[in-house]
């Protein structure tokens, strides 16, 4: 089957997710995932994606995140961090253990726990806040809290892999100079973000003005190139360079990607007025469009087409994966939930949708599960499969629980700001 053929039946397949998420009223990122784990089973679309589709959805997933980080205020990404910190560390630290102590009392094997444990703890920011946008939730107070939270998770994930994976395969044992190396390039990859940010992307004046030559070099000239016919095509650039400056860094792509998005002003699209044309919003439409309708959902129907069904060993490990399933709801939910109301001043019910903000696991996740699985036969078989399905059934309850928030508290109650003083 040719690669184009692949992308058009995934094409086809988000007219169908679309329709049914329409009629059922629930996030079209949920029928994103069954019908691409549906296809795969059918053997509409072969278990290994093509290297082509690969990184359509790679890039899609790297749009995504740019978009919506495209839509949220730097500053209060960076307040929100002050409020966070709790929710990263129970919130990962409570999956852990209960990942490691079910994988050890299934398999009695400590590298097998270990690399489950690890799995388990990163939060799948994309599923969540795509399915946050799709309720409408995307922008309160909770959101960013749950992404600054995830970023927070998936940075301590990411240094907890490149540390344990090598004592789980038994080639090296966990050392101080490592641990400082991987904290180190953390910091220095948002350090460059926010010079960048502030050199290319300045508020009123730019910190380098006094820099002769590249001290007033901006993109808003890039910005406003031909009337403004290229902001789309450099804002993209833009995301994608970033993200290939977050995967050199060890990140994950999405992450850098959501980063430049944030640096970027609205007050930088204030070109060519005598268009009478909001650059900004229109720029933001478009892109939204990119994100969220054409190249966003392959991400999610190749996310869902990890899962492939075989019945004997389906049967075999559902049990496992179901007690595996309940235990890391009841304690990612109640852990973020719990630091959120008290580490981070939440009112309940946004620490309750922050918890189940939590719940996804994705990138991270298939990243250990490809290394301690296919690159070094940690993972059994059994075992490979239980955290599959598990993952699934995780991703699957992110936007079911989103929607079952909403109705149950509504948009009414999302802020988590107090009430302005009385007037009187």
């Amino acid at each position: 089957m040719h690669d184009i053929e692949i992308l058009a039946i995934i094409w086809t397949t988000v007219f169908v997710a679309s329709y049914f998420a329409h009629k059922t009223r629930l996030t079209p990122v949920l029928w994103f995932l069954f019908f691409g784990a549906l296809l795969v089973n059918l053997g509409l679309i072969p278990e290994q994606l093509p290297v082509f589709i690969v990184d359509f959805a790679e890039l899609g997933i790297i749009i995504i995140m740019f978009a919506l980080g495209f839509e949220e205020d730097a500053g209060n990404f960076v307040s929100s961090i002050k409020r966070s910190w709790g929710i990263a560390l129970f919130g990962a630290l409570v999956p852990f253990a209960v990942a490691y102590s079910i994988a050890w009392f299934y398999w009695q094997d400590a590298s097998i726990a270990l690399m489950s444990g690890l799995a388990m703890t990163a939060t799948a920011v994309s599923l969540t806040m795509v399915s946050l946008k799709t309720e409408g939730l995307n922008n309160t107070p909770a959101a960013t809290g749950i992404m600054t939270s995830a970023v927070l998770d998936d940075i301590a994930s990411l240094v907890f892999v490149a540390l344990l994976v090598p004592v789980a395969t038994g080639e090296a044992s966990v050392t101080i100079e490592g641990a400082l190396l991987i904290v180190g390039k953390a910091v220095v990859f948002f350090l460059i973000v926010m010079l960048v940010g502030a050199w290319l992307f300045p508020g009123k004046k730019s910190i380098f003005g006094f820099i002769p030559f590249i001290g007033n070099l901006g993109l808003r000239k890039v910005l406003a190139m031909a009337r403004g016919e290229y902001t789309i095509l450099s804002l993209l650039l833009i995301a994608v360079l970033m993200g290939i400056l977050s995967h050199h860094f060890g990140f994950h792509p999405a992450v850098g990607a959501y980063m430049a998005g944030l640096v970027i002003h609205r007050s930088y699209f204030d070109f060519h007025q005598d268009k009478q044309v909001d650059f900004y919003n229109q720029a933001r439409e478009m892109i939204d469009n990119v994100a969220f309708s054409w190249i966003g959902p392959v991400f999610f129907v190749a996310l869902g087409s990890k899962l492939i069904f075989e019945y004997e060993m389906f049967t075999e490990v559902l049990p496992g994966a179901l007690l595996l399933f309940i235990c890391l709801f009841i304690g990612q939910v109640s852990s973020a939930s719990i630091a959120a109301r008290y580490t981070g001043n939440f009112n309940w019910p946004d620490s309750l949708m922050i918890g189940f903000g939590m719940l996804g696991r994705a990138e991270l996740a298939f990243v250990v599960l490809n290394i301690a699985y296919v690159q070094n036969q940690i993972l059994s078989t059994e075992a490979f499969y239980t955290l599959m399905i598990t993952t699934f059934l995780l991703n699957i309850s992110v936007p079911l629980s989103i929607r079952w928030w909403k109705m149950k508290f509504g948009l009414p109650n999302i802020s988590s700001k107090p009430p302005p003083p009385s007037e009187e």
